[in-house]
């Protein structure tokens, strides 16, 4: 059985998916935002499923699992004739009360207002999975449902809390870049949360050692700052991507990342560690980009080409106005490297 699972990307769409990857051996995860990405993520899965019929001509049943995401009555068809042409089975698995006009025209479409997604899966996992027999999972689930259907007078209420924020706030790797590894952080802090259940103000404590689950997360050989083994951690990342991340300018050879942030410092480790690029570029959805060098490129001059910006040779900035956001990366890659071969011209 393979399983394709699309999830949102708050604490109940990744509790979800903490739970599926602990049931199922192969299983594949996409996270979506609300709005078109929705579609973009189904059309993934659609073209996964197919490549991987064509190399495995015996695999056996496909599932698409949606969970804590609503789609409209045209994606819901969309899918269906899609699924069915590649003869995969959906299940999705929400609450979200603005699809109930679709629940009802869709007999895979599962709608229970009265949950959160994620207390939805693990009922579904149990029933039909026979999931969690020792009852591991439980507490976990209780406190993200508390959070999420806002059960403020229960007992989990405030670990949910703490735990709410600390998903939205892991935001150290970039989901359109790297989706798999951000996923991976987030489920290593919703496992490490578990732990925390079973003791006394488990909330507080959980709160007090969020720093240190992400030091231990993102630390590879030797301890240091957060922000210098995030650095190393995200330049590995980099560096094993390179060829996919790499643009061009006026000869020189660059490399292009979104809405990374932390530009000095990351832009500096990578620089180092990958010698034979003259610079690095960080663009975000707004269109300001930060620009780093290594004495090889006088990127001052470069932002100011580019994006009637300036600063220091080694370190400056600007802004595309006319900017076309994604999250798509090869989408945003291929904007900018068209847009500066335009202006270079």
């Amino acid at each position: 059985m393979n399983i394709y699972h699309l999830s949102h990307i708050d604490l109940d769409g990744y509790g979800c998916q903490y739970l599926t990857t602990n049931c199922f051996d192969k299983i594949e995860c996409y996270n979506a935002n609300y709005g078109p990405e929705v579609k973009a993520r189904l059309e993934e899965i659609i073209n996964s499923i197919k490549r991987d019929k064509f190399i495995h001509t015996d695999s056996d049943e496909y599932i698409i699992l949606v969970t804590d995401l609503n789609l409209t009555t045209k994606e819901a068809n969309w899918l269906e004739k899609e699924a069915m042409a590649v003869g995969a089975k959906i299940q999705l698995l929400d609450h979200h009360g603005t699809g109930e006009k679709t629940a009802t025209q869709f007999a895979w479409y599962k709608l229970d207002t009265t949950k959160s997604a994620t207390l939805i899966t693990y009922n579904w996992l149990k029933e039909h999975y026979d999931f969690d027999k020792e009852n591991r999972y439980k507490k976990i689930v209780e406190a993200i449902n508390a959070i999420d259907i806002w059960l403020s007078e229960d007992e989990l209420f405030e670990f949910g809390k703490v735990g709410l924020g600390m998903i939205s706030g892991a935001r150290e790797i970039n989901r359109t870049l790297f989706p798999n590894e951000d996923r991976e952080l987030k489920l290593f802090l919703i496992d490490s949360a578990r732990k925390y259940l079973e003791e006394e103000n488990a909330h507080i404590k959980l709160d007090n050692n969020l720093h240190k689950l992400k030091k231990e997360f993102f630390k590879q050989k030797s301890d240091n700052t957060k922000d210098n083994l995030v650095a190393q951690f995200v330049s590995k990342l980099l560096s094993n991507e390179k060829q996919r991340l790499t643009i061009n300018y006026r000869g020189y050879k660059g490399l292009l990342g979104y809405n990374l942030g932390n530009t000095s410092i990351l832009g500096n480790t990578f620089l180092v560690e990958n010698p034979d690029y003259d610079f690095y570029m960080d663009i975000n959805y707004r269109g300001n980009f930060s620009l780093r060098s290594n004495n090889k490129l006088d990127v001052s001059k470069m932002a100011q080409e580019i994006g009637n910006g300036g600063g220091h040779p080694n370190a400056s900035g600007g802004k595309i106005k006319e900017y076309k956001d994604s999250f798509v990366y090869s989408d945003i890659k291929k904007f900018v490297q068209e847009y500066i071969d335009e202006k270079v011209e």
